[in-house]
């Protein structure tokens, strides 16, 4: 609808209703600036007609999913298909509010840890009446791990990959159909004892429907990222980067005290134990999660770049926890477990935004994603990259 008909018409619709249409226009869909997928859309203008059926005749059909598997989210991140998934609800947060920069509103949001059968995890951020009203269900409910089926979901590369509601996004718990019923059972006979790991340490962000891109796509030298200080100024850009750690601080802060449960920072409770904001709950146990920054250099110059759990693992060798264990035991064995970590070659998927520190703006470089240097592959980049760079004259 546009125009008069959207006037006219959006007071008449309302969500969970039946209506006879009349009068509009039938065309196949252009798939590429839609969500839904279907084959054809419909237009209403402004002498079409609109009735709400009533009685009998008022049969909603029950909702059709078609649920993507967490650890298959990969494909879908920034892309513009939405999903649906479903999963045993792990973790629920409080009502965040969240003030939205476009016009300084203030809404509520709330996240939700869900797990499924290819034992992943996946954050889902609920948003507006979804955080407050089904999102408070779920708290009073999470000690029973509901099953939650979602619908029209975006996918983001938040923390490496995430999941937000939209205003179409709708949220059913403990649903009665078939792959609720199959995901209850492996849950509870061998899921709830098994380990889980979050899908983000798995995934590369700056994924494609067309599939897994590569750590030699939007390729760039350090010099790209830090000669322009306008990079990220609207939103976060990413490349992908070749570098080598010059340098990581031993005497920098490299994690925080976290939950075991959703990873957000926990303080030490009255007594014993440490509390968990997100949680509402006391823990006697928790981890440590790296959160620290390393210096990279490539042959154009250097840079700082911010690192956090899954990537600093792979970069160190070793957990948070252990790293603080070799620390507490032999400051030498500490200084060796850096150094060794150091002038190793990396490929890095890495985001760029601006922040604001002191009334100062900085630029941010955060790693994303991280993979060792595959020589073999990189030599075919740059071979591929050679064969595009045409001759000049003056050198044929």
């Amino acid at each position: 609808m546009f125009n008069a008909a959207a006037t006219k018409f959006f007071p008449k619709f309302e969500l969970g209703k039946v209506y006879y249409i009349s009068k509009g226009t039938l065309k196949v869909a252009n798939k590429q600036f839609k969500t839904v997928q279907n084959d054809y859309e419909m237009t209403l203008n402004e002498y079409s007609e609109v009735e709400e059926v009533t009685g009998e005749g008022a049969f909603v059909p029950e909702t059709k999913f078609n649920f993507v598997q967490i650890d298959q989210l990969g494909s879908y991140i920034n892309g513009r298909e939405l999903v649906d998934i479903i999963g045993v609800v792990q973790n629920v947060s409080t009502t965040l509010s969240i003030r939205r920069k476009s016009n300084n509103e203030s809404i509520p949001k709330r996240d939700v840890i869900i797990a499924d059968e290819s034992k992943k995890t996946v954050t889902v951020s609920l948003w507006s009446d979804l955080a407050t009203n089904i999102g408070q269900e779920l708290m009073e409910k999470v000690d029973t791990a509901p099953i939650v089926a979602l619908k029209c979901l975006k996918v983001g590369d938040f923390q490496g990959v995430s999941l937000s509601t939209l205003s179409k996004s709708t949220l059913l718990i403990n649903p009665d159909i078939p792959e609720a019923k199959k995901l209850r059972s492996w849950y509870d006979s061998e899921g709830k004892g098994t380990s889980m790991a979050s899908v983000a340490s798995s995934i590369s962000p700056g994924l494609s429907k067309a599939g897994v891109r590569s750590f030699h796509s939007d390729r760039v030298f350090l010099s790209h990222i830090t000669e322009d200080p306008s990079l990220g100024q609207d939103k976060p850009v990413f490349f992908n980067i070749k570098g080598y750690i010059s340098l990581i601080k031993p005497d920098q802060a490299m994690w925080y005290r976290a939950c075991k449960i959703c990873s957000k920072k926990v303080t030490e409770a009255v007594g014993s134990g440490y509390w968990c904001e997100a949680c509402q709950k006391n823990d006697e146990e928790s981890s440590l999660r790296y959160i620290m920054v390393i210096k990279v250099t490539d042959a154009t110059g250097e840079a700082w770049l911010s690192v956090f759990n899954e990537q600093a693992e792979k970069i160190i060798g070793c957990s948070a926890d252990e790293l603080n264990q070799i620390k507490s035991e032999d400051e030498k064995a500490f200084q060796m477990k850096l150094k060794e970590a150091m002038w190793v070659p990396h490929l890095f998927r890495v985001s760029v935004a601006q922040t604001e520190y002191m009334s100062e703006k900085r630029q941010r470089i955060t790693v994303r994603a991280q993979a060792p240097v595959d020589w073999a592959a990189e030599s075919k980049y740059l071979l591929e990259e050679m064969s595009k760079m045409k001759l000049s004259p003056s050198s044929s």
